[in-house]
């Protein structure tokens, strides 16, 4: 496995790989990798010739400085389990490398970009956007895979590869959530937390899953209030918000009719510093059914 820097390294190399006919998979993290980010590796690797990871901590998409100060940095680590996963190349490169000059572009698609995390974290998925956008020219990717978790980000970076002409030259992959046997979701942040805020991180999940059922018998609100009041009853715990939206809009849903795709998001605060949590269930499901 290679690791690079420099974007003119990386591209060179990519070029050789093309010209040998094969197609390339490209999994973009900021790096603390975990076993969601390897079952992602691993699919890249299975369905491409050669798979890029870019581990970048982009600094655009954090409105929040301390968060960005606060979230791990393990590039050793990192390559060691992209390698083991099979990947053939690793781009991590630095700021001024990704943005020698400031990133002035400006995107918005509302209303998946502006509602929940859009409208909680502002410029967050301006930043996404940003950094996405500037790997997909960079890698020039056939695939480009997305960990479901970050559920909000892949319905953005389907409006985006739209926006600027590049739907019929990458497909975007999304990946589902990789959970501890707990059920807590993988994420890079679970690091952060203690082992008490770890202990009682599982249970909003384990809210979101009983809340399948109760929807059968209940209304939206019900769901919602009994989703809300479910966790925040769990010391260390506090709902930031939990909307149960059109899957593919993002936009509230006053009734379970009024899709035929549903899905429940909530961001958590967890202990007393504290880390932020986000993760998801689905009500309803075309793709099940």
């Amino acid at each position: 496995m290679k690791v690079f820097k420099k974007i003119v390294d990386l591209q060179n190399e990519l070029f050789l790989v093309r010209k040998e006919g094969k197609e390339i998979g490209l999994v973009p993290t900021m790096g603390a990798l975990h076993e969601g980010h390897a079952s992602l590796i691993k699919r890249s690797v299975k369905e491409n010739g050669a798979t890029v990871v870019s581990v970048f901590l982009n600094p655009t998409q954090f409105n929040d400085k301390g968060d960005l100060g606060r979230y791990p940095r393990t590039l050793e680590a990192d390559c060691k389990l992209c390698e083991a996963c099979g990947a053939q190349y690793v781009f991590a490169p630095s700021v001024e490398e990704m943005y020698p000059t400031p990133d002035t572009r400006h995107f918005e698609f509302p209303p998946q970009s502006t509602v929940m995390e859009g409208a909680k974290r502002p410029g967050h998925f301006n930043g996404v956007c940003q950094v996405v956008s500037r790997l997909f020219y960079i890698v020039k990717p056939n695939r480009a895979y997305f960990g479901e978790k970050d559920w909000q980000q892949i319905a953005v970076v389907k409006r985006l590869v739209n926006y600027i002409g590049y739907d019929r030259l990458v497909h975007i992959v999304e990946c589902p959530i990789v959970r501890d046997e707990d059920g807590l979701a993988k994420s890079s942040r679970n690091t952060l937390l203690t082992p008490e805020e770890r202990a009682i991180a599982p249970n909003i999940y384990k809210a979101l899953k009983a809340s399948v059922d109760y929807a059968k018998d209940h209304t939206v609100a019900e769901t919602h209030d009994k989703v809300v009041a479910d966790i925040n009853a769990i010391d260390g715990l506090d709902v930031e918000y939990f909307e149960i939206v059109d899957g593919n809009t993002l936009l509230d849903v006053n009734n379970w009719n009024d899709s035929g795709y549903v899905v429940g998001c909530i961001t958590v605060y967890c202990g007393h510093t504290p880390i932020r949590l986000i993760d998801h269930v689905k009500y309803k499901d075309p793709e099940t059914k």
